[in-house]
């Protein structure tokens, strides 16, 4: 081990040392006078299905329906997540760009296999999709930020998430349609357009390391919810066996809110959903996929502020609603280290926008670094640092990928101050 990485651990290690500790897995959590639990819950009972009328009644974008402005000077947050300590210092300018481009919304970001570079999947140099701009989206990042390959120029229309697997395949989903629309965010929309020659979208890719494509699933351009198409698939991961797990559905519709089991040749095997009938929301319940070294599949059901557990045949193992509002998953799998992503909470949700890192074997939080903007309000103004995206290298430093600004952002362990917050009973000062 180098010396950075043992002082980095010991750092790590003391620093988490200050957070609270939580319950293990399937405890439930003590009321807190509406506050958010704080630790691991078991899945809910089963319940009747919906009716397709309250479904779409559920599924408004966004969540926040007609109820009430949030109050500011009421918070839900658990003084648990108040206490998280953040023993992490950023860098938004380790990497480069090719002369005359600039970075597009990250989404999909990964470690490669190797522990050290970074691969992304970032939106063309934009925030949305990659319509005329005929530009590599796919980027591979050494370890000091130099471009090492790039490719899936005109193949990919929305690039959203990322995988590489055990062969260093990387796996990337293509969550909108580049055909026009009948009014709706999953596609084009809007005023008539010219058909593309290419349809893209509503299909995920497996490439070589190199930009050959292996694999293609899904239909491009057509959204569907049958064992031959997708409807704006969020993610993706595969198994140990090779067994291809899809996140079919974000935040719009048409949205399918379900898993997709396929075999490592595309076969489709089973699929099963993520919205759940006593869930509030019935829209963006799979952003993000996981899966930990004891092949449990982690689901990040953004649009009900939580983490839902699965093993590989869609039985409902927990419930994890205290990493904040996932948007991206990232399991170490040396260590089941938990990275979650967080780019939406808001007043109301309980939680700060940013990162929490926690155990994903026992379900304990460890660490949270907070977005530098904050959380939205009428005072503040637009954008978030917050990411969608997260990985971690082989270094413990973590990296964080961001839609609006672009950016991302590497955090590594603070060597010369201490976390903040700091503990309770320490040695104070003023300034």
């Amino acid at each position: 081990m180098s010396g950075f990485h043992r002082s980095a651990s010991l750092v790590f290690a003391a620093a988490l040392s200050l957070a609270p500790s939580t319950a293990s897995l399937g405890q439930a959590a003590a009321p807190q006078s509406d506050k958010v639990a704080t630790t691991p819950q078991p899945p809910p009972p089963d319940m009747p299905p919906l009716s397709p009328e309250e479904i779409a009644k559920r599924q408004v974008r966004g969540g926040r329906g007609s109820g009430p402005a949030p109050d500011y000077n009421v918070s839900r947050r658990s003084d648990f997540d108040k206490a998280l300590p953040n023993p992490y210092a950023a860098n938004e300018t380790w990497f480069t760009m090719p002369k005359g481009r600039f970075l597009g919304g990250i989404s999909g970001i990964q470690v490669d296999k190797d522990g050290r570079s970074i691969w992304v999947a970032e939106r063309c140099g934009g925030t949305g999709n990659c319509i005329g701009s005929h530009v590599d989206p796919v980027i591979h990042f050494s370890a000091d930020g130099k471009i090492l390959g790039m490719f899936g120029k005109d193949m990919i229309n929305y690039p959203h998430g990322l995988w590489v697997d055990g062969d260093d395949n990387i796996w990337v989903t293509d969550l909108q349609s580049n055909l026009p629309q009948p009014g709706g965010r999953g596609g084009r929309g809007g005023a008539a357009q010219p058909i593309p020659a290419t349809p893209l979208g509503a299909q995920v890719l497996k490439f070589s390391p190199a930009g050959k494509l292996l694999l293609r699933l899904g239909t491009p351009g057509v959204y569907g919810d049958d064992e031959t198409h997708l409807s704006q698939p969020s993610d993706v991961v595969t198994d140990a066996a090779g067994n291809i797990y899809v996140a079919d559905g974000h935040d719009s519709l048409p949205a399918n809110n379900r898993i997709v089991k396929l075999d490592k040749t595309g076969k489709f095997i089973k699929a099963w959903p993520t919205c759940h009938p006593g869930d509030a929301r019935q829209i963006d319940c799979s952003h993000s996929i996981e899966i930990d070294s004891q092949g449990r599949i982690f689901v990040a059901n953004r649009g009900n502020n939580r983490i839902d557990i699965y093993d590989q045949d869609g039985k409902f193992l927990a419930v994890w609603p205290h990493f904040g509002k996932p948007t991206g998953l990232y399991i170490d799998k040396r260590t089941d280290t938990l990275y979650v992503a967080d780019s939406q909470s808001s007043i109301s949700s309980g939680f700060v926008k940013g990162t929490h890192v926690g155990s994903a074997r026992t379900g304990e939080v460890k660490a949270f670094i907070p977005d530098p903007l904050g959380i939205a309000a009428p005072w503040s103004g637009p954008g978030t640092l917050s990411p969608e995206g997260v990985t971690a290298d082989a270094q413990g430093r973590i990296y964080t990928a961001s839609v609006r600004p672009q950016g991302i952002t590497r955090w590594t362990l603070r060597t010369t101050t201490r976390p903040w917050p700091a503990p309770r009973g320490g040695n104070g000062g003023g300034e």
